[in-house]
């Protein structure tokens, strides 16, 4: 998405005010999170707020409206008008306070604050991870709504802190997930590698139980793909993709992987290593696993990813135990 609008200019008069947070989180994972009403019903206000209402037209000249009750049960409503989208770079809106029906209206404790605002956000990534800075300026502002505004810088911050603290702490708990696994398995390494590098032993055991895998393909090599389809007990079937990074054989493998809806949109990215090594004639094996969610639902996929991969891991031992 790259689309663009004219942008109304700020009173240059007006000092502009800026804010910026670091976040460890990939900036196409950023942007999802500003541009996705669910995510936003997650996240987005001061500390303590709580979203009540979120829906989007993320388009130029398209609206979010947004509702939210205050600590106090206060209700406060908001809207963007989209001036510029910039995947993933950056966001243009006019922001305003609102009523039910998303007309515009003054805030509801400062009758002089501007009616309008110009709001700047950017999104720039760093190793993994993705600083936001935001810029306000008011639009048509008369004097006094200047000074207003530029008065308010100091609650402008706590209020902007409490958001980024809130952005944070959703992203740190809801979308990314990391977990180690240890299990000694009474069989011998080469048999162990074999059942995850071989895609028919694999497809008997991969997947949480129930599971079943009518498709499994692997090229075990660096670089190689993996192509997984898991179908439920109730039929649903999820599928996987996912490329082979490091092999050392019978010590180390390294793999990412992409869970995929049924249109190809990315839910889940994950980067998984697994260890092999001989304890005794049997198999100490290590998963590292961490994870980050793409879209809202992929919440409820983290939730489950201790218990999927503790199953999957019973089903190996399991399988191996017969070889």
């Amino acid at each position: 998405m790259d689309q663009k609008t004219n942008s109304s200019v700020a009173e240059p008069q007006t000092k502009e005010f800026v804010i910026s947070r670091t976040f460890d989180a990939p900036r196409e994972l950023m942007f999802r999170v500003w541009t996705d009403p669910e995510h936003m019903q997650r996240w987005w206000g001061p500390k303590g707020f709580k979203v009540i209402h979120s829906k989007m037209d993320l388009r130029p000249g398209g609206i979010y409206h947004y509702g939210m009750l205050s600590p106090n049960s206060q209700e406060m409503w908001g809207r963007f008008v989209f001036r510029e989208i910039v995947k993933p770079e950056r966001l243009v809106f006019i922001s305003s306070f609102s009523d039910e029906k998303g007309n515009v209206t003054r805030h509801p404790m400062h009758l002089s604050w501007p009616l309008e605002m110009l709001s700047k956000i950017t999104f720039t990534e760093q190793a993994g991870k993705t600083t936001v800075t935001v810029r306000w300026a008011p639009l048509n502002a008369t004097a006094e709504e200047r000074k207003t505004f530029e008065d308010g810088f100091s609650s402008m911050q706590q209020g902007w802190g409490g958001t980024f603290e809130q952005l944070g702490e959703y992203l740190a708990k809801a979308l990314k997930r990391e977990l180690v696994i240890t299990r000694i398995l009474d069989a011998p390494r080469g048999l162990v590698w074999k059942a995850w590098t071989d895609p028919k032993q694999m497809a008997q055991w991969w997947g949480p139980e129930g599971f079943t895998n009518p498709v499994c393909k692997m090229d075990v090599r660096p670089g190689g793909a993996m192509y997984i389809v898991m179908r439920a007990p109730d039929g649903v079937e999820y599928p996987m993709t996912g490329v082979f990074q490091e092999i050392k054989e019978h010590e180390r493998l390294v793999f990412t992987a992409v869970a995929v809806d049924e249109k190809g949109n990315h839910l889940l990215e994950s980067l998984t290593t697994v260890t092999f090594a001989e304890h005794g004639g049997k198999t100490k094996l290590t998963v590292q696993a961490s994870a980050v969610g793409l879209v809202a639902i992929a919440a409820r996929m983290l939730e489950g990813m201790e218990a999927g991969w503790t199953q999957s891991l019973v089903r190996l031992e399991r399988l191996v135990a017969k070889m």
